[in-house]
């Protein structure tokens, strides 16, 4: 297995030096700030949460983008979003760019604008009744969080630094932005492998950090309840979080990225696995096994 980048970590809760296991490929260290990929959706949830908590979102009503505000796409709601139930029209897929919305918006002509790429497409669907999982959905949602708290890539900073990165002491954390303004929220956030499981052991904690509640009462849950998904899919859904009920492990949720970044929340087990690397498509499903591993603690 190609594991030019490798981050391994278990971490176990009480506080965020309860780390019990943790290994580095060659050139890499502790020390190290690596890609989420779309582990940054899950970080996106959690800052929708905050928005909501503050009074400045609501999930049930209807999302402000104000593309939609004359058209059928007006019904779309921020659950809608976060439950990859939009009905919006996105292909994701990471390979072929003559075929890829994904690609396109993160390196071809989207890429100044990544939420207006994506808020630009048509509906294919009815709001709310079917699943497509799909990164320009996490950029537009990442949007709409940004003018919650007041607009533009400074009080974007500003907000994730004061309202989850700090106070989790997430010092590493060096999310990036379009020319825009917009937190690229889909998949570019750089952070330490002991970063990125603090981040997994506020979900662990229901949202809780050394006794602040930073996620408000049920945002855990919300992330962590199952949405209807295709036959064949791997892994269910919540909102922003995959499922691994299917996979031996009931009540665990992860974030999933691209090249082999996970990070697994096993309230059954208080453990939280953090795992980063740069591994072709092809080898997942031994990669998934050997996070299995470290969460049955081999």
């Amino acid at each position: 297995m190609e594991n030019l980048t490798l981050a391994e970590l278990v971490a176990t809760g009480g506080t965020p030096d309860d780390v019990v296991f943790e290994r580095y490929g060659p050139g890499v260290d502790a020390g190290t700030t690596l890609i989420s990929w779309s582990t940054a959706k899950s970080v996106t949830h959690a800052l929708v949460g905050i928005a909501v908590r503050d009074g400045l979102l609501e999930l049930d009503a209807p999302a402000p983008v104000p593309e939609w505000a004359g058209d059928e796409r007006r019904r779309i709601t921020l659950r809608d979003l976060l439950t990859m139930r939009s009905g919006l029209r996105f292909v994701e897929d990471y390979v072929d760019d003559s075929i890829s919305h994904c690609l396109d918006m993160l390196f071809g002509a989207g890429r100044d604008d990544v939420a207006g790429y994506a808020a630009a497409l048509p509906l294919d669907h009815e709001p709310g009744t079917c699943f497509n999982y799909s990164s320009g959905t996490t950029n537009i949602v990442s949007r709409i969080v940004g003018q919650a708290v007041g607009g533009g890539e400074e009080g974007m900073r500003r907000f994730m630094e004061d309202e989850l990165f700090a106070p989790l002491g997430m010092s590493s954390a060096a999310p990036r932005f379009d020319a825009a303004g917009t937190f690229v929220g889909s998949s570019f956030l750089y952070c330490t492998a002991r970063d990125y499981a603090r981040f997994g052991l506020l979900y662990l904690d229901d949202g809780v950090w050394e006794g602040r509640r930073i996620l408000p009462d049920g945002w855990v849950d919300f992330a962590r309840t199952a949405v209807p998904v295709p036959d064949g899919e791997e892994f269910g859904y919540g909102a922003h979080w995959w499922l691994w009920d299917g996979q031996g492990f009931p009540g665990t949720f992860a974030a999933h990225g691209y090249e082999g970044q996970y990070i697994v929340v096993c309230p059954s087990q208080r453990r939280v696995v953090v795992r980063l690397g740069k591994t072709p498509e092809e080898q997942r499903p031994t990669v998934v096994e050997r996070v299995a591993e470290l969460l049955r603690g081999r």
